[in-house]
């Protein structure tokens, strides 16, 4: 993937809520929030076939993330039979590891403003990635991604 005007940022991988991934085991959420959304992203146009059903979470403190206009955006999007409705954002990214090739996802932005819980701090990102393995929590990987989509200010 190439990201027209590319800022890079090193992240450190974190541990996130596991209600993305379902790891948690919150019966609310069976087998995760992103399988339980990814019906209604397709019928948005969004297709995440191509990514793990979770999201790899990333801090880039001490620095803050400040979206500026989203590749792709969903308001009002009804996933859950009895949570509210909520507002998305996708932001184009990649990530290298030391000595190896870029790796193309999406950053996750459940809007805070409609989520009903599980915040993220504001230096932590969610990305929707391929299956990659050999990652762990401490793990400091490079990130581009667009000044245009989004912008890291500290």
């Amino acid at each position: 993937m190439w990201i027209k005007k590319p800022q890079r940022v090193w992240a450190r991988i974190v541990q996130g809520h596991r209600v993305a991934s379902g790891l948690n085991g919150n019966p609310l959420f069976p087998g995760g929030t992103i399988r339980m959304q990814a019906a209604a992203f397709l019928s948005r146009g969004l297709d995440l076939r191509g990514y793990h059903s979770g999201t790899l979470n990333v801090s880039v403190a001490p620095l803050q993330v400040c979206p500026v206009r989203a590749r792709l955006e969903f308001r009002g999007l009804a996933w859950h039979p009895t949570e509210p409705a909520e507002d998305f954002s996708f932001f184009d990214v990649c990530f290298r590891r030391e000595g190896e090739g870029p790796v193309a996802g999406l950053i996750y932005y459940p809007h805070p403003e409609t989520k009903p819980t599980h915040f993220q701090q504001s230096d932590v990102l969610e990305l929707l990635m391929p299956f990659v393995s050999g990652l762990s929590y401490g793990d400091l990987i490079e990130l581009e991604v667009c000044r245009e989509q989004l912008e890291f200010k500290g």
